[in-house]
């Protein structure tokens, strides 16, 4: 066996060949999450494992709903002491409507060396890019240092109660020793528009917090008056609202991004320098008139560059379905809203009685769904060596941290006691909007780019 630290390896052309492979293979295996439990990832799954067992290793399959398969194997590392890595990816997407696309979204079509459709970003990529790298390594021979545990979830895109929901409450063993984890969304290439490349790398991610608002009133006629009327409590509810100006409010990661993209851009600042540790919304006065002043400045300078972290300098709530009435002439006694609600590291206790107030005596609120924030260390090892294999392959790009604005599967192992980061390593040539690719019409990632992913990925695995 080579040496898991080894600088040596170098990733196959097979592998290479086999990325854009696995990734279209999966594209095609309809997987579409429309909520509610209708999904079915057992035949994702299934192609998952198998490329795994071919490799040698020896993946199970679990479900705690028939047909919402995950897959989990372990690979063993050469230090029997290092903390096992967890390397996660969901097998779900999203819905997409064909007649909405430039190419049938579950074609996997590669065509100008591109390939087209819906998981194609989100996150089937990353997947074919772990199933590519595994195989390589089985290949020539190669361990890592660490054991790398290897799962490919369900219901990601949902609940995740069928997928890393489901591993980490009933099957916490597969994961024992796992310390850290990588998965979706980060160190991706953001083009600035002036030149610059930019590689953020997910460390923290704001919790989730899906809202339903409940008003209730007097039934009653539509041409009577009436000043219990259910509607008009929860429509003022809804502005207040949806017109709210959170905080400013920064976490150690979201104070790093800002002072790494501070110093790229030449900016002055007094962001840095201040305290970095990990409690989450730091105890100084981040939330003054001028603290907010300045960092809504600095955002301005940034330009582009500033939707790397704008969505994570506050938390947020917005207002996103209404449901009242039956018919015009009937004043209904009862009227529900949804809201998608986000609050930061540190900032749960504020966004509920923010909350509070905000909706008043009249309307009740609970959560939908909620899951918690998280915050990584970016002065870690893990971090550092993510940033050189990035450096490696890209040294004309800038690597930064950042915190997610929504949240990823790393949320429901986090209660394993795993910290997540967020490495689905892609190089991307100007012009291409990662983020408009997630969720978006005509989905899709260059072969190139998983040919890079491949090649980060291989390098910080093997040394990590």
């Amino acid at each position: 066996m080579a040496d898991a630290g080894s600088t040596e390896h170098r990733v196959g052309e097979r592998a290479l060949d086999e990325v854009v492979r696995f990734t279209s293979d999966l594209i095609r295996i309809d997987t579409t999450n429309r909520g509610g439990g209708d999904c079915r990832e057992r035949p994702a799954a299934e192609y998952a494992a198998e490329q795994l067992a071919d490799a040698g290793l020896e993946p199970v399959l679990l479900e705690r709903t028939p047909g919402r398969a995950n897959v989990v194997a372990r690979l063993t590392g050469t230090d029997p002491l290092a903390p096992a890595l967890l390397v996660h990816g969901h097998l779900d997407v999203v819905p997409a409507q064909a007649d909405d696309w430039s190419v049938h979204p579950f074609s996997g079509e590669v065509r100008d060396g591109v390939v087209w459709g819906r998981g194609a970003v989100d996150m089937k990529n990353m997947d074919a890019m772990i199933l590519a790298v595994v195989r390589d390594w089985m290949r020539a021979g190669v361990r890592p240092r660490r054991d790398l545990v290897i799962a490919f979830t369900a219901d990601e895109e949902a609940s995740a109660v069928d997928g890393s929901g489901f591993l980490a409450d009933h099957h916490p063993g597969l994961f024992e020793g796992c310390t850290e984890a990588i998965g979706e969304s980060g160190a991706y290439t953001f083009h600035d528009g002036a030149g610059r490349r930019i590689y953020p790398i997910g460390a923290g991610e704001r919790g989730t917090g899906w809202l339903r608002l409940t008003a209730r009133g007097r039934a009653g006629h539509g041409s009577k008056v009436n000043h219990d009327n259910a509607v008009t409590r929860l429509a003022a509810a809804v502005t207040r609202i949806g017109e709210h100006r959170w905080p400013l409010r920064l976490t150690p990661t979201v104070r790093a991004a800002l002072t790494e993209l501070a110093a790229l851009y030449g900016i002055e600042t007094s962001l840095s320098g201040t305290r970095t540790g990990l409690s989450g919304i730091e105890a100084d006065p981040s939330g003054t008139e001028d603290a907010a002043a300045e960092v809504d400045a600095l955002l301005e300078k940034l330009g582009p560059a500033a939707a790397l972290v704008e969505a994570t300098v506050r938390n947020s709530a917005n207002p996103t379905m209404l449901e009242a009435g039956y018919k015009v002439n009937v004043i209904p006694g009862e009227a529900v809203a949804q809201v998608d609600g986000r609050f930061l590291p540190g900032g749960e206790d504020e966004f509920r009685a923010t909350l509070d107030r905000l909706t008043g005596p009249d309307v009740d609120w609970e959560f939908e769904h909620r899951e918690v924030a998280l915050q990584a260390p970016v002065d870690s090892p893990t971090y550092a060596r993510m940033r050189a294999a990035v450096e490696e392959f890209a040294p004309e790009g800038h690597v930064v941290p950042y915190c997610m604005s929504g949240g990823t599967d790393a949320k429901q192992f986090s209660r394993l006691g795993i910290t997540g980061y967020g490495f689905a390593p892609l190089r991307l040539p100007e012009g291409f909007d990662h983020q408009a690719m997630f969720h978006g019409v005509d989905e899709r990632v260059p072969v190139e780019a998983l040919h890079f992913g491949v090649h980060v990925l291989d390098r910080f695995l093997r040394t990590a």
